[in-house]
Order: structure tokens, then C-alpha cells, then sequence
């Protein structure tokens, strides 16, 4: 079975006035995302994330390279029969109600009335806004309007599942939502390749991820490959006296709690000078590194 998506020497090249340089926005990607998986696509702001989902999703064309979409060339409508899109900033019009924008996709789509209604109903449930289903969008918060777009990106049931920025404008509890739904459409067997800032939801989720950078693709695999195994640093949690030598710090509104950070290669020694002293060990805590640190290295790089 094809790939979800395979790109090949992607690039994206801006003309802006005649006497300017051109603006390269995407350089030569080179990508595959395989079917099943959640797949995560970070990096700053100008990275090139945008751009490749807008090339993908027949909104800008490629100046060179090709892109396949589960197994057709992406030039082609068909590419995205099987396709639920949400743009980084979607529009919808305020005057519609939840119900009827999603009635109004669900016709684009091609779904029959009844099946629609059905859909329509799970959807709005999924998404907690069916005791606003006959609300104006125009009385909807950011967070409503943007699990409202989730919904109607779900509502042909498709194969594949790209998102930009889904995570935006949500609250706690929007986030959680979102998160489990992705999750939910892994479960399903679907494709999930989403855009994200928020790099811990891109660790708690994904299969894979790609780090873009100024238009390259600067690394790609799992969380694990990308930010390692080793510990850095680890903290020790503990109930009692510190040891002369030990600078604990006890914990905030807890005076009978404190916590040393130490070096993995102290740890023994540190868990022995405590235990001599009569503390009781509460938790070891060991601290790796995140995607976010790892960003910032692969910036550094190119800056460099």
C-alpha cells in the first residue's frame, strides 16, 4: 500500500518585486508519512510548515519538485477526495449556526441527508458543542470556532487527517479534546499529519515527527530518536533534614518537602549523604531532554 504522503524534492520559491531577491520557502523537502500514523510537523515561524500544507492541499503550487497524497499526484483533485482539511486560520460565516455549517460541508461533501444528520450529530458530540448546535457562529469563542472546524474536517470520514495549528486558541480542556480525538483517528486506522507550537501535545502524540527549519527538513523519526534516552539531570525528592554540602530546595507551600537536582552520575552518592542524615526518599524524577531544546539546537545550526 502507498504511503499516506510521499513528497520528493518539494520546493517553494516567493517573486516579489522585479528588483528583489526571490524568497526561498521551501527547499527540496523530502518526506514520507506512512499510513496509520500520527505524525507531527514543527519548527519557528517561517519554517516552511504552512507552505507545504497549502501545497499539499492545492492552495499554492509547487515552483519544482512532486507530492503524491495516498498514492495520487497531489496536481490532481482526486488527490484529496479522502482528504479532512483545517487551515491555520479558517473562516467560516457568522451567521451560519454550528448545525447548518456542518449541513452546508456535509452537501459539499457529496453525503446524503440522512447519513449527513447522522454524522452531523456524532460529530457535534465529539467536539462537546452540540448544546450550541443551533448557535449563531458569530457568538462562538476562538476555541468553539476552532473545534467546530474540527468538526467538519472529520465529517467525510476521510483517510487522512492534516491539520495546521489545530491547537490554537484552545483552552485546557479544548486541548485534551483535540488530543483525544487525534488519537481516536489513529485508533481508526487513519492518518493524522498535523502542524503544532506546542511541542508537548507533538511529544505526548506522535508516531514521528519533522523538523523544519528555514524551509529544510532538519530532522525526522520518533520522539526518542530526535531527543534521545540519555538523563541529564535528575531530581530527588525528599521528606527531612539536608545534608551539610547539599543545597535542597524546599518545595513551594510545602515545608517538609524539598528536592535536589543533581548530576545522573551523583545520584547514588547524593540518595547515600540522604539517607545517612535520616531523610526518606520520595521520588527520583529523571529529566531528558524535550523537542523543544531540540528545535531551538537545530535553529542554532542553521544560524550558525
Amino acid at each position: 500500500m502507498s504511503p499516506a504522503l510521499e513528497i520528493q524534492g518539494l520546493s517553494k520559491t516567493y517573486k516579489t518585486h522585479f528588483w528583489d531577491k526571490p524568497v526561498v520557502g521551501l527547499h527540496g523537502l523530502d518526506l514520507k508519512v506512512e499510513r496509520g500514523e500520527v505524525f507531527g510537523f514543527i519548527g519557528p515561524n517561517g519554517a516552511g510548515k504552512t507552505t507545504t500544507i497549502k501545497i499539499l492541499m492545492g492552495l499554492q503550487a509547487a515552483t519544482s519538485g512532486s507530492a503524491r497524497i495516498l498514492g495520487v499526484d497531489h496536481t490532481l483533485q482526486e488527490s484529496r477526495e479522502k482528504v479532512g482539511f483545517l487551515p491555520e486560520r479558517p473562516y467560516f460565516y457568522q451567521h451560519l449556526t454550528a448545525l447548518e455549517l456542518l449541513d452546508m460541508y456535509g452537501a459539499l461533501y457529496g453525503l446524503e441527508s440522512g447519513l449527513r444528520r447522522k454524522r452531523i450529530g456524532e460529530l457535534l458530540e465529539r467536539v462537546d458543542l452540540a448544546h450550541v448546535a443551533n448557535t449563531p457562529l458569530k457568538a462562538f469563542s476562538k476555541g468553539m470556532l476552532q473545534r467546530a472546524g474540527v468538526a467538519q474536517t472529520l465529517l467525510s470520514d476521510p483517510e487522512l487527517v492534516v491539520l495546521d495549528e489545530p491547537m490554537s486558541g484552545l483552552d485546557p480542556m479544548g486541548r485534551a479534546l483535540i488530543r483525544d480525538l487525534i488519537l481516536e483517528e489513529r485508533d481508526l486506522g487513519r492518518t493524522v499529519f498535523f502542524s503544532s507550537h506546542i511541542l508537548a501535545d507533538v511529544e505526548e502524540l506522535c508516531d514521528r515527527v519533522g523538523i523544519m527549519v528555514k524551509g529544510h527538513l532538519r530532522g525526522c523519526g520518533s520522539v526518542s530518536e530526535l531527543v534521545g534516552t540519555r538523563v541529564r539531570e535528575v531530581d530527588v525528592v525528599y521528606q527531612g533534614p539536608t545534608p551539610q554540602g547539599l543545597a535542597g530546595r524546599r518545595l513551594h507551600g510545602d515545608a517538609d518537602r524539598a528536592v535536589q537536582r543533581v548530576d545522573p552520575d551523583a545520584l547514588q552518592q547524593t540518595l547515600a549523604l540522604l539517607q545517612a542524615e535520616g531523610a526518606v526518599i520520595l521520588e527520583v524524577k529523571p529529566h531528558r531532554m524535550h523537542l523543544e531544546e531540540v528545535l531551538q539546537a537545530k535553529a542554532a545550526e542553521v544560524a550558525s
